[in-house]
């Protein structure tokens, strides 16, 4: 059984009927020479030989191993062999010269099961986004030596300064503005490398922002986003596996 598939606008019958008897010729067997091994093929004086001999199975045993073992079931289904019916070239609506940039452009997003269909609740699912800076040997401004407190908070957890550490930034702490607008000034911040070791992703699903950067410059990096970002109140600075050790 030979099936043919083909794109709306090549519709020539004589060249779809060269296409598949090209597909369906014999291939050309050329005959192989003789092996001739590159070693001595004596296999009665082989150089290393088992010590033992190898374990025999008795037909019993065999027996029982194939009652314990489960049958797999057996697939009754015919298998789907349309590898076309999930790309977009060969659909009816795809004219001939259109581009499938263009397709999918006119028909966002292209699924054959949900197609026309608005989303559930008429909310499209929010992704979250990355922002990473780009490591600099130079620092813009000194780096202040870390408050007496959060040294102590670091000796007592025995927590190194390079210990990765996370601000969370919530609607409650941005006064007037909008999460997206932090969001936007925060990467061009890390952008221009005016937060040293920052990697930062706003999570839109729970309406968060989180920065994460180097324990040493925490606190330089927390009077940035106070300054640059004017956030409101106190933040919670958190490292994995030991919850919030700081607030400022």
């Amino acid at each position: 059984e030979v099936v043919l598939h083909y794109r709306p606008h090549q519709r020539d019958l004589i060249e779809l009927q060269r296409f598949a008897e090209a597909a369906v010729e014999e291939f050309p067997i050329r005959q192989l020479p003789r092996f001739i091994p590159w070693f001595a093929n004596d296999l009665f004086r082989l150089p290393l030989k088992p010590k033992k001999q190898p374990p025999v199975i008795s037909s019993e045993e065999a027996e029982k191993l194939k009652q314990l073992s489960t049958p797999s079931e057996c697939v009754t289904e015919s298998p789907d062999y349309d590898c076309t019916k999930n790309l977009l070239e060969f659909q009816s609506y795809v004219k001939h010269g259109q581009t499938l940039i263009q397709a999918q452009t006119d028909h966002r997003p292209f699924n054959l099961e949900n197609q026309g269909e608005p989303p559930p609740n008429g909310k499209q699912k929010l992704k979250r986004s990355w922002s990473v800076s780009v490591p600099s040997p130079k620092l813009k401004e000194k780096i202040l030596p870390l408050s007496q407190e959060l040294q102590n908070n670091l000796e007592r957890l025995k927590l190194h300064v390079f210990y990765r550490a996370k601000w969370t930034i919530e609607q409650s702490v941005c006064k007037n503005q909008n999460l997206e607008d932090i969001w936007i000034k925060l990467n061009r911040l890390i952008k221009h490398n005016e937060l040293p070791s920052c990697n930062a992703t706003i999570q839109r699903s729970v309406g968060q922002i989180w920065i994460f950067c180097d324990i040493l410059y925490c606190e330089h990096i927390r009077n940035i986003l106070r300054e640059k970002l004017s956030l409101t109140d106190k933040m919670n600075l958190l490292v994995h596996k030991f919850g919030i050790i700081f607030s400022l």
